[in-house]
């Protein structure tokens, strides 16, 4: 039975969340878990990224927006030792619509683990630390979220600070916050001495690209200096990638409607093509030197080129100086995505420890008629729970009494009353039930020779009567160990159906307000009706220990209620024994007379 309670707080213990770890500043009052998981199964990812970028994605289906600043300035990101703070860029962050979209700088990501972080917010007075240029790595000469309004050229988040020249198209909804419609014309991207191009040097495109039309041949990303050229464009829909005439092309098209990750890399000699993550083809050829502008969406307006503009919109541009691993272009095209598996979210806490994710936040939405039935039912459970744990503890000493009050009664033979004036042994056997009807029968004999009888001779009807107060006492000591389990049976029975009712008036109540309010929604409903839902799971946790704890009360007295009968029975018949001799010979005495009488 104690294992059975142990069990029950160990497993009640995990359902309150951690506080294991200490908290970073106590000027932050909350703080959420993020885990990076490269295991399989989340982005299955075995080998080290390194420093990445990490997207963070924060909605209401796993942040509330309680708390935090309006525009997000007081969330800090702490590794898991909660000393290590990590660099971040705020993309965009909007509670009343409930988005948020964060950059989080991760020193390094390992391969087939998962690693925790903390972030941490709830401090008004906080200042803004978001910065693009620490939370991405230096080695991005040029990147782009497309976030700014219409008509203003795209701005470079680097600390190379390479905004556009111009001005082109429409922003719109994008795979990562906005991104943008090309409408035909060249996005031209100045030719500063960051991306200028040595011959033979590592260079990284990558960028989300949505085609709208998979026709002809479209550039994407075009850059010419003198004889050297090199293009980046779709024929028919299929990638390719071209230097001074040479093309390689990808064995996998883009499927026009849908967002999808496109890079390139060069290094030495080689040029590689990816489309969402995954090697399409490779070129043997190093990259040209280049000092020219770069254009984005369509070839460059005095090429006098036949290709045809780019006809889709573009998220998330990057260039590098560097060649970037194919994990990591792995990592981007598989993590930056809706569905993304590399980031995992866990629950919110308050500086407390409390959490008011999950479990607290669950609570934070019960009404007041409801707590009324979880505290009816926490009485109950605690009722309950105390009654076994006595119970248990009291049937316990009557077997364990028991044992030693038989070890001793098989030696006594046909000296029944060896040990009725043994005080030693009676302090023993204070909780034992077979000591007790043992002392019974032995004050039944003793009594009637002290009335004069003759207990040398006991006759059946006087064995009769010692047996009958043997089962009284008996009968009142089953009593004694039967008490107090029909509240058991009560708690069984009724915590239930006293949890169900209170689900249902929580019910009512959630839809009662929300008809009073006019607006259904998810998200208006949902708590509501979770915390109708905790008064029925309040009710199945205090029926189902009491069950458990019921059966095995009962199952244990039926033990000790068998070891009493066996007793009278053994010590019943040791009486008979040991008289049987005189009652044989009166027998035979009164036959011999009746014969000897004429008829």
């Amino acid at each position: 039975m104690q294992r059975l309670f142990l069990s029950l707080l160990i497993c009640l213990g995990f359902t309150l969340p951690a506080t294991a770890h200490a908290w970073w500043q106590d000027d932050w009052h909350y703080r959420k878990q993020i885990s990076v998981d490269t295991t399989p199964q989340g982005a299955a990812i075995n080998q080290a990224l390194g420093r990445t970028a990490l997207l963070v994605r924060l909605h209401t289906g796993n942040f509330t927006f309680d708390g935090v600043k309006d525009d997000g300035a007081d969330l800090r990101f702490v590794s898991a030792d909660d000393k290590t703070v990590f660099n971040h860029q705020i993309e965009s962050f909007d509670p009343l619509m409930g988005m948020a979209l964060i950059w989080v700088d991760v020193p390094k990501v390992e391969g087939g683990q998962r690693q925790d972080l903390w972030m941490y917010y709830g401090n008004q007075k906080a200042p803004a630390t978001s910065n693009g240029q620490l939370a991405f790595d230096p080695s991005y000469t040029a990147l782009y979220h497309f976030d700014g309004a219409n008509g203003t050229p795209p701005r470079d988040t680097t600390a190379y600070a390479n905004t556009a020249l111009n001005a082109t198209g429409a922003s719109i909804d994008g795979v990562i916050g906005r991104a943008l419609q090309f409408s035909g014309q060249p996005l031209m991207l100045p030719a500063s001495p960051s991306l200028q191009q040595a011959a033979g040097g590592a260079f990284t495109f990558s960028a989300w690209l949505r085609l709208d039309q998979a026709s002809g041949e479209q550039v994407v990303l075009a850059r010419r200096d003198g004889p050297h050229s090199l293009l980046l464009g779709l024929n028919q829909g299929t990638p390719f990638v071209e230097i001074d005439g040479q093309r390689a092309v990808s064995s996998q098209p883009l499927n026009p409607g849908q967002w999808q990750h496109l890079a390139f890399t060069a290094e030495g000699e080689k040029i590689t093509l990816y489309v969402n993550g995954r090697e399409t083809a490779n070129l043997a050829v190093a990259m040209p030197a280049f000092t020219t502008q770069l254009a984005l969406g369509a070839d460059l307006p005095d090429a006098g080129s036949t290709h045809q503009p780019f006809a889709g919109a573009m998220d998330e541009l990057r260039l590098s100086k560097v060649a970037r691993p194919a994990t990591l272009l792995l990592a981007d095209a598989s993590a930056q995505g809706a569905e993304s598996k590399l980031v995992a979210y866990g629950v919110d806490e308050e500086q407390s420890g409390f959490g008011f994710g999950s479990l607290g936040f669950l609570l934070n939405a019960v009404p007041v008629d409801a707590w009324v039935i979880i505290l009816v039912l926490v009485a109950m459970m605690v009722q309950s729970w105390v009654i076994m744990l006595r119970k248990n503890r009291q049937v316990g000493r009557v077997s364990h009494a028991n044992e030693v009050f038989r070890e001793h009664f098989a030696q006594i033979g046909t000296r029944l009353e060896m040990y009725a004036d043994d005080a030693q042994l009676s302090e023993r056997l204070t909780h034992s039930s077979l000591w007790r009807l043992y002392l019974v029968a032995v004050k039944e004999i003793r009594t009637r020779r002290a009335q004069g009888a003759d207990t040398s001779s006991v006759s059946a009807a006087t064995i009769e009567a010692i047996r009958c107060s043997m089962d009284g006492v008996r009968t009142r000591e089953n009593q004694a160990l039967s008490s107090k389990l029909s509240t058991l049976s009560n708690a069984i029975a009724g915590g239930p159906y006293i949890g169900l009712l209170g689900t249902v008036l929580g019910i009512m109540v959630v839809f009662l307000g929300t008809a009073m309010a006019g607006d259904v929604n998810i998200n208006a409903i949902a708590p509501g009706m979770a915390a109708a839902l905790l008064a029925t799971a309040m009710g199945l946790f205090v029926a189902i220990p009491a069950l458990f704890g019921y059966n095995r009360l009962i199952t244990r007295n039926k033990e000790v209620s068998a070891d009493m009968r066996v007793f009278v029975d053994e010590f019943i018949t040791r009486l008979a024994e040991m008289h049987g001799e005189s009652q044989s010979s009166e027998t035979a005495h009164r036959r011999e007379h009746h014969a000897s009488v004429p008829a």
